[in-house]
């Protein structure tokens, strides 16, 4: 793994720039086709995504499976997995990582009280919840130095089932918690193109950059115009774009130029190959849409 992601890393010094590779445990999002003789997957507490289902390893799909709640004693060897891939990072010369606690994954489930269900030192309080990224934080700076460390979190979302009443509680102490750490950035998922969870108000920018001490960068459905208002406004010191750069590979240059964007299709977000992912080309008067 780290000889081929060594090769992307490579690439991307090579044209000056710098590389961020995220860190992630898909917890109870996942099928068990996915995993070495198809043990269960695992979450804080056995609670299911409800809704659409979930791929398997055929690319079928399946409905959500119910998850087995993690032992406690089994928790610190999580917490070293992202050790290891902190490692791998490393050795395969990426500048910074990650860590991704949000979107209804692993993290992210330990940390919302509707998905969390546990009453050992993982659950219940606020503190109890954040446990779990605090030790993951801490394992993967003993690789990296903190200010090489970014987090990743989605206090609005409401993708693969999550938000909770408690959820502004929640992200505050969060978010003054990461603080502490003198991290890279908090990229904070504010947002709200992946849905809203309504169960509680929704957190605005402005909020993290009071909360937590370091670069506080916005993302999901931004536009170049709200992103140039968030920044000049002070809401954020950077906004991250995802999705647009699928079929606008030249997207910094379009935004500067005022060049029109074009629009992936879904079917072009998740594939086994290059073709619909890697393959759009740069801005011309005449270029189309793939179908």
């Amino acid at each position: 793994m780290s000889e081929g992601w060594k090769k992307v890393a490579d690439a991307v010094h090579e044209a000056g720039s710098l590389i961020c590779l995220q860190l992630w445990h898909s917890g109870r999002k996942s099928h068990p086709s996915f995993q070495p003789g198809n043990q269960a997957i695992v979450a804080p507490s056995a609670i299911a995504i409800e809704g659409d289902g979930v791929y398997g390893i055929d690319d079928k799909k399946y409905p959500h499976p119910v998850p087995r709640a993690l032992e406690t004693s089994e928790i610190p060897a999580i917490v070293e997995d992202y050790k290891k891939a902190a490692k791998y990072a490393l050795e395969a010369g990426i500048d910074m990582v990650e860590v991704h606690a949000a979107n209804g994954y692993l993290i992210n489930t330990f940390l919302d009280s509707s998905t969390n269900k546990r009453t050992d030192q993982y659950g219940g309080s606020v503190e109890h919840r954040f446990r779990f990224l605090k030790e993951v934080i801490e394992a993967v700076g003993t690789v990296y130095p903190y200010n090489r460390i970014g987090v990743r979190i989605s206090p609005n979302g409401a993708y693969n089932n999550m938000g909770a009443e408690d959820s502004v509680e929640t992200y505050t102490y969060v978010a003054a918690e990461l603080g502490k750490f003198g991290l890279a950035f908090l990229d904070v998922m504010d947002g709200l193109g992946f849905g809203y969870h309504n169960k509680a108000r929704p957190m605005k920018l402005f909020e993290f950059k009071k909360l937590f001490v370091g670069p506080v960068f916005g993302n999901v459905g931004y536009t170049r115009d709200t992103a140039e208002g968030a920044i000049r406004t002070g809401a954020a010191d950077a906004v991250l774009f995802g999705r647009p750069f699928i079929a606008n590979p030249d997207l910094v240059e379009r935004f500067k130029h005022d060049w029109p964007l074009v629009d992936a299709p879904f079917s072009c977000w998740y594939t086994h190959g290059p073709e619909g992912y890697c393959d759009w080309p740069a801005y011309s008067p005449d270029q189309g849409t793939k179908n």
